[in-house]
């Protein structure tokens, strides 16, 4: 017996309490009894425990919970802390994509059945799935709903969709030409999609190393995501056709000429120029052949590309250099340059020998060519433009586009410059 006033002590050995193993009258254990009302209050005290435990016939030492609690949180498995490439791989892994996370045929399934079976009115989200003929939910449906609504085909506010003029124009056109005209237009909304497009409108996708490290560097896709963007971006290229088969590589057709569908060409110099410094000084030297009809273009097309990219145009003539030794005159051209551009149609001698001295002294050259066979096969890894003259309006087309290359490689300069086997 304790008596008043007398302070009880423990030693510090273990401390055995009897009957811990013997059932109540509801044939629950005391540990057992314990252990379930910790795992439905976590934060409740030991004092707590015993207490709420007694009410159901329960005689527990405090001190023995403590011990019960101590117990579990030993058996409990530890948890390493993550690296910080680990945390940066989930923090990839948690990038909310921009760009639809479905084609665009697959998009047009919500807005075809809100116009077969809605007659085109606004709705709910929970009756376009029904229209579709699904079960409606926050989760598959409601990011289908999304991508819809990035290719500009439906409008949400509220809980509630219409669908745009675009998507009627594709769904049901009114005259030759408006679906795939309306097609296109849904590309260059797209988020991510349009920003691959326009960067390699009229020209070969790179080889998969270098196309994928273009979106990962370039256009800030997460590499977890690589191959779902890159399936989205092909099949819906491909069913507006905006995308050929060419040699065995894959061609983004050009379609910033046309009015019908317009590509913001002067947004994208603007954006292409920040963050770099050109001066009207600043010189970029033009490597093509004189002989007709390509030695018309130069006043055509290329002097006011290098110009609208804010250079000046310089080229190896006798106009541009006066008497004297030709070749000369052509090495201080190359070397003063900033950037070049070289007309590669008609494998033209004299073009190929200072596209020469322009790689060996490091010097980024935009490539340009109406024939893929006039390439060689040592250039197919450095971005060359492709035109077509057949196309009215070819000239606009690679006036802007060129501009657009030269700032491009200015910017990046790696895009534009040869690379050895050995540096690859």
């Amino acid at each position: 017996m304790v008596g008043q006033g007398v302070t009880l002590t423990y030693p510090a050995t273990r401390i055995s309490f009897g009957g811990t193993t013997m059932p109540n009258a509801k044939g629950k254990s005391k540990a057992e009894a314990v252990r379930d009302h910790l795992s439905a209050h976590p934060k409740a005290t030991a004092r707590d425990v015993a207490d709420a435990l007694s009410q159901e016939g329960f005689d527990v030492d405090p001190r023995y919970v403590s011990q019960v609690k101590s117990r579990a949180k030993a058996a409990k498995p530890k948890t390493k802390k993550r690296s910080k490439t680990k945390e940066a791989t989930a923090k990839s892994s948690g990038h909310k994509a921009k760009y639809p996370r479905h084609t665009l045929e697959r998009t047009l399934r919500i807005p075809r059945a809100i116009l077969d079976q809605n007659a085109g009115r606004e709705c709910t989200e929970k009756d376009s799935a029904s229209f579709v003929g699904i079960t409606y939910n926050k989760g598959p449906y409601a990011l289908e709903l999304s991508s819809a609504s990035k290719f500009g085909l439906l409008e949400r506010s509220s809980g509630k969709i219409k669908l745009t003029d675009l998507a009627k124009m594709i769904l049901r056109p009114q005259e030759e030409g408006a679906l795939l005209k309306g097609l296109r237009k849904a590309i260059l909304n797209a988020p991510e999609i349009s920003d691959v497009y326009e960067h390699y409108r009229g020209e070969n996708l790179p080889d998969e190393q270098f196309f994928d490290n273009a979106l990962i560097d370039k256009f800030g896709i997460p590499q977890d995501k690589l191959t779902e963007f890159k399936s989205i971006f092909m099949d819906s290229l491909k069913y507006a056709k905006l995308v050929e088969k060419s040699n065995g590589k894959y061609r983004v057709i050009d379609v910033s000429g046309s009015a019908d569908v317009p590509v913001d060409t002067e947004a994208r110099l603007k954006k292409l120029g920040k963050g770099i410094t050109v001066s009207s000084e600043d010189t970029c030297f033009l490597v093509m052949p004189f002989a007709e009809p390509h030695g018309t273009y130069y006043d055509q097309v290329y002097k006011q590309a290098i110009q609208k990219a804010g250079l000046r145009a310089v080229r190896a003539d006798a106009e541009i250099f006066g008497t004297g030794k030709i070749m000369d005159q052509v090495w201080r051209g190359i070397n003063a340059a900033k950037i070049l551009v070289a007309e590669l149609t008609t494998r033209n001698p004299n073009v190929f020998y200072e596209l020469g001295l322009a790689h060996a002294l490091r010097k980024p050259v935009v490539l340009v060519s109406s024939n893929e066979d006039d390439v060689p096969f040592d250039l197919h890894h450095i971005r060359v433009i492709y035109y077509n003259i057949t196309d009215p309006f070819w000239g606009a087309k690679l006036i802007e586009k060129i501009a657009e290359n030269i700032l491009s490689a200015i910017k990046i300069p790696e895009e534009a410059i040869f690379k050895s086997v050995e540096e690859e």
